[in-house]
């Protein structure tokens, strides 16, 4: 069913205060708040409530922008000791986990799936491998997570989108007939690259520049709004010109953490509440694309596919790459 202006505000409204509501309830959990708004999203499509078309650009923008915010201000969060001398568990979770899973999940896809051809299970796993920054923000933030369990997610889910996106374009074009899959992920690879080197130059900027404005600089009221703006920026700079504009928002944002600390302080409280209302409001479109798209008709697949993806693949190729380390 169409909705208007005041039935979209009630329900976005009304999604925010029972998730707000509800955090209290669920804060020993991971993921609750997350959750409940997919199921949401489910309940009130089934229900006809709320109409979602997985063609509207809207979505995407909307997806995007929370992916902006959400890696931007993890980027912030990076502590500047850990990030000098802790590369190791990061380096082991792309390098080895993220094909290991990768591997794991196409073996899973194409025997629940059978339908799927072995490059369409191999490309579902490329899309479903990275983990999201939208997703472990919630544990990156959390303080009973040790700082180099927290540190290790927060740079591999911000880094490995980008680092993906070859091998996502790779299977796309190896499932269709034709096409030069090998010069479109190394076209990616360059956009990935360049994306970052766009994110330390903004980052850079917006850092120093901090601390040499007029006036006395910034109020505290519009510290926050200051960083945004940057993060937003990066994005902006590498999207019109041939980087990855993810990868630019996340390296901005742990470029200007590190350059100037200030920012670091005056930005938590504003860039959690930004993102949880994005978040919030993706997973709940999110499980309103389930139902819109037909997937919820052959569930129980999904039933069996979601767990062993989350609980036996990526522990699994983490288990792998962790061999020997300490």
């Amino acid at each position: 069913m169409e909705i208007g202006f005041g039935d979209a505000l009630l329900i976005v409204g009304g999604l925010l205060a029972v998730a707000a509501a509800l955090s209290g309830v669920m804060r020993g959990t991971v993921l609750s708040i997350s959750v409940l708004s997919v199921a949401l999203g489910i309940v009130l499509a089934k229900t006809n409530v709320v109409s979602v078309d997985a063609r509207d650009p809207a979505i995407v923008d909307l997806i995007e922008l929370a992916l902006i915010l959400t890696l931007f201000s993890d980027g912030l969060f990076v502590e500047r000791e850990l990030l000098r001398v802790h590369w190791g568990p990061v380096t082991r979770a792309i390098v080895l986990a993220m094909p290991i899973t990768l591997g794991l999940l196409a073996l899973m896809g194409r025997a629940i799936f059978p339908d799927l051809t072995w490059a369409e299970a191999f490309l579902l796993a490329a899309v479903l491998t990275p983990t999201d920054p939208v997703v472990t923000s919630t544990v990156v933030t959390a303080q009973r997570v040790p700082s180099i369990v927290g540190h290790t997610l927060n740079l591999e889910s911000g880094l490995n989108d980008g680092l993906a996106l070859p091998f996502v374009l790779f299977f796309l074009i190896l499932a269709q007939p034709g096409g030069n899959a090998g010069g479109e992920a190394a076209k990616l690879l360059g956009e990935a690259a360049f994306g970052a080197f766009v994110g330390v130059v903004v980052g850079l900027v917006g850092g120093r520049l901090h601390r040499h404005l007029p006036g006395g600089g910034i109020t505290a009221r519009y510290e926050g709004m200051y960083a945004i703006g940057f993060g937003l920026a990066a994005f902006g700079l590498a999207d019109v010109t041939i980087g990855n504009g993810l990868i630019a928002a996340f390296v901005a944002g742990i470029t200007m953490g590190v350059a100037e600390h200030e920012i670091t302080d005056a930005f938590v409280e504003f860039a959690e509440n930004v993102s949880a209302i994005f978040q919030v409001v993706t997973f709940f479109v999110f499980g309103a694309l389930i139902v819109a798209t037909g997937y919820d008709g052959d569930v129980w697949r999904l039933v069996v596919f979601i767990p062993l993806a989350l609980l036996v693949a990526r522990p699994a190729a983490i288990l792998l790459a962790f061999v020997n380390s300490r």
